[in-house]
This record gives structure tokens, sequence and C-alpha cells, in this order.
């Protein structure tokens, strides 16, 4: 998960700052399952140690999720 969030990051560090925030947003939005982007939420609330800081801002942009127990 840190690596792939990373990758993405990498795509759009040469985006101006605001750019590259919405598009990691948009593409973690559009691209990643719920539980993927619960785990990098989940993740990021434990530190987010190694993580682009992009994605850490680009985290905080996402809707709420919430992962229902079965």
């Amino acid at each position: 998960m840190i690596h792939m969030a990373n990758q993405i990051a990498q795509f759009f560090a040469s985006y101006p700052p605001e750019e590259s925030i919405a598009g990691i947003a948009n593409h973690l939005q559009k691209f990643w399952e719920k539980r993927m982007r619960q785990q990098l939420h989940e993740y990021i609330a434990q530190g987010g140690g190694g993580l682009n800081p992009l994605v850490v801002e680009a985290e905080k942009r996402l809707a709420p999720t919430s992962v229902s127990r079965i």
C-alpha cells in the first residue's frame, strides 16, 4: 500500500502542489477500493511512516470511509 501510494505521488510530483494533492485524492477515490482507502487512513492515523507527504495531504480530502464487518 505504501509503495503504491508513493508511486501515485511520484507521478503527480511535477504538478503544482495543489494540483498534485487534488490529483492524488482523485486517483485514490476513483481507483482504490474502500477497504484500501480505510487501510491508508488507519496507517496515517498511526503515524504514516514512509508515506510521501502529498499522499498524507490527499488522504485528508477523501470522504470518510467505513468498513462494514459481517
